[in-house]
């Protein structure tokens, strides 16, 4: 399977498969997958020639662009409330819940959990707090594509996550899992603008259709929202 390994700095990396990407954190004492790929099926086989540290997995969210070599690892971290989604996956492991606020310590670097409901229940992003920089999912994107259509998805809560991260200053700049990177923060606020116009009508959609699911294309400019009518 093609994927590419691009290494970030000294202790960090990102393995391009397709059109979507995945990442791995190192610190002193152990390692970090974020999210675990779509096409590849040996996220940790690579992970592991990378890094001599143990390695964890944790998931963004549970899309199954996302979650392809979970069945490597026995357990992950997820937001509980991205249970009913992965389910819905049928694979296996057992989630070891992590909700906002909490932290993880890879030696000498510290990650921060927060929770983006919207694009689904349980959408995370990783602050790599001393690095200032956002590994943000899906909710972020500059010139890709943000999903919002289908009964797991809530374009309000999007919209209340898109005000969060505005809120926030700890970062400098953003890792999305598509498109573009880095990306930089004032994309959230563009970001917030159109989710809004589209609420109120002031941005029209054209139908589009996904696996037989039908969906509204939003062109926000920069980037596209696939939303429901």
């Amino acid at each position: 399977m093609d994927y590419q390994i691009i290494q970030m700095n000294e202790n960090t990396w990102r393995i391009e498969d397709g059109d979507v990407r995945f990442f791995l954190l190192a610190g002193t004492e152990k390692a970090l997958l974020i999210d675990s790929g779509m096409q590849v099926h040996s996220a940790k086989d690579i992970a592991e020639s990378l890094t001599d540290l143990p390695v964890s997995l944790l998931n963004t969210h549970a899309d199954m662009d996302h979650i392809g070599s979970n069945e490597q690892f026995a357990c992950f971290y997820m937001h509980p409330a991205e249970e009913a989604n992965y389910k819905r996956s049928g694979k296996p492991g057992t989630i070891l819940p992590v909700r906002d606020g909490d932290e993880m310590d890879l030696g000498g670097r510290k990650l921060r959990i927060i929770h983006l409901p919207g694009h689904t229940a349980g959408s995370i992003a990783v602050l790599d707090i001393q690095n200032r920089v956002l590994i943000s999912g899906d909710p972020v994107q500059e010139h890709g594509r943000i999903f919002m259509f289908g009964v797991h998805r809530n374009i309000h809560d999007y919209i209340q996550s898109l005000e969060k991260l505005s809120a926030m200053d700890g970062f400098d700049e953003l890792w999305p899992s598509h498109a573009d990177l880095p990306i930089q923060p004032e994309i959230i606020g563009k970001l917030l603008d159109g989710a809004k116009k589209v609420v109120q009508g002031e941005i029209p959609g054209t139908i589009g259709e996904f696996h037989g699911m039908k969906f509204y294309v939003y062109d926000l400019g920069f980037t596209v929202l696939l939303g429901d009518e």
